[in-house]
């Protein structure tokens, strides 16, 4: 029925909202918050586990690290499985693996074996985080539904990494930074239990085929990238970086190759052919570069460099997440009024912002100057997480929505592993004569320099596409 001239309609209900689409959400958003806490619980509690376990400096690179080398290289496969041969069974599958590799985690008897268990834990978190994001936009199928169903997605990005850290910390002064992998574990288990319940299977409406070459070569190559981009913070001249680098990139050209011949392929490059995918890919990898690497950082540089507890740390980290999740939470209203061109543009300026309000900090011996740059950078990144969201499921036909997520992620992830890496490796520069081993207030100034730039290049290639991808306007 159409609505008489002058008479304003009453507000819409939320969009899409069935029993089945409030499950879906509910379950999805669960497991998203949950994959994001663990991927952020041992950054307070860093010295305690490195004390524990035995890891020197390099090593605790690592144990940073490694979960985000698994999510990356597995990232694109599972949005491929989830949509080939089920989006809840894939789903399912990392709530138990992370079930698994999390208690792994909890019980390892020394640094090696903890690095394995985040490498598994990121594994795990690939296949929830594509496939969940698949099973959202297999369950809302409106602009608007979507808007308000990926906000809310987004905001579990923002609340996760808020309350891993708090998490951890507390517990680990309660007793042992084991405490809080266990919990998660158990989480991870009930969710796995109750998945089965609330959501509802979906696939693609074609023939289930894995792109078993396409598997292995992105798999081995973005582990080599990884391993050599994480290996260079002691030198990028040696063999031991070098030999993996090449053999990366020449695995990576051979994937795309395959990609590009195969008749069933993993990613469907002609899906680079739509600018909103374009614009999703780049915005998702400079905000892995830009806000994810050096925020990841962060606390361990504020507790090495002014002397911050655990639990100190935790709530800065606390107060970045949270304005990243206020943020992301509110579009859930507001987010179908601005293009997510918009939002990334605003949200990297933000971010680069924040960054350049936070400089001098470790000089200053000062933590409450990181503060407004805290709640500034984590304000946009909230913007960037919810337009990515957005971006990742309407960038791709309704079939290949676990493909969109898990390439928009991967492009996420891989960033965010450089970004930590180079962070990492900043940071350690510009030491006193004579000092090794550690981090310096210069180095920690040039981290954040390189986040702002890496987010002023993300912002300006998303409003660069923005334009060039804009429709001419009409005749007069």
């Amino acid at each position: 029925m159409s609505t008489p001239a002058g008479v304003t309609a009453p507000p819409a209900p939320v969009p899409d909202a069935t029993r089945s689409g409030s499950r879906a959400l509910f379950a999805v958003c669960a497991a998203t918050l949950l994959v994001l806490m663990n991927y952020t619980a041992p950054l307070p509690v860093l010295p305690q586990t490195a004390r524990s376990l035995g890891a020197g400096l390099t090593t605790q690179t690592w144990l940073i690290n490694a979960i985000t080398l698994g999510l990356a290289a597995t990232l694109l496969v599972a949005g491929s499985l989830g949509d080939d041969f089920g989006r809840r069974r894939v789903f399912r599958a990392g709530l138990v693996l992370l079930a698994a590799s999390t208690l792994g985690a909890a019980v390892a008897p020394n640094a090696g074996t903890f690095v394995a268990a985040r490498v598994l834990q990121g594994v795990a978190s690939a296949g929830i985080l594509a496939a969940g994001l698949g099973l959202l936009g297999h369950a809302f199928r409106t602009n608007h539904g979507r808007s308000h169903a990926t906000a809310r997605w987004a905001s579990m990005l923002g609340a996760g990494i808020a309350l891993g850290p708090v998490t951890s910390a507390a517990l680990t002064a309660l007793g042992s930074w084991r405490w809080s992998h266990l919990m998660l574990a158990a989480v991870a288990a009930v969710l796995a239990a109750l998945a089965g319940r609330l959501l509802a299977e979906s696939r693609a409406d074609r023939t289930a085929r894995i792109d078993v070459s396409g598997v292995l070569t992105l798999g081995a190559g973005l582990s080599l990238l990884l391993f050599a981009v994480t290996a260079g913070r002691t030198g990028w001249l040696r063999p031991a970086v070098l030999i993996p680098l090449a053999l990366a990139g020449l695995l990576l050209a051979a994937f795309v190759a395959i990609e590009a011949r195969g008749r069933a392929p993993m990613l469907d490059l002609a899906l680079f052919r739509r600018p909103d995918f374009r614009v999703a890919t780049i915005g998702a990898f400079f905000t892995g570069l830009a806000a994810l690497g050096p925020s990841t950082v962060l606390p361990t540089l504020v507790q090495r460099l002014v002397g911050v507890s655990a639990l100190g740390v935790a709530g800065l980290a606390f107060l970045w997440a949270g304005a990243s999740f206020v943020v992301s939470n509110q579009l859930r209203h507001h987010g179908t009024r601005f293009a997510p061109t918009r939002q990334l543009g605003l949200g990297f300026a933000l971010t680069a912002a924040g960054y350049l309000a936070m400089l001098g900090y470790a000089d200053a011996h000062s933590w409450v100057r990181t503060i407004p740059g805290l709640l500034i950078s984590g304000a946009g990144s909230g913007l960037l997480n919810a337009a990515l969201a957005r971006l990742a499921i309407a960038s791709v036909p309704s079939d290949r929505v676990a493909m969109g997520s898990g390439a928009n992620n991967t492009a996420r992830y891989v960033g965010s592993a450089l970004g930590v890496a180079a962070s990492i490796t900043v940071a350690s520069s510009l030491l006193p004569a004579g000092q090794t081993g550690g981090f310096s207030a210069h180095g920690a100034d040039l981290v954040l320099l390189l986040g702002a730039g890496a987010a002023v290049l993300g912002g300006a290639a998303a409003l660069i596409r923005r334009r060039a991808t804009a429709p001419a306007p009409a005749a007069g």
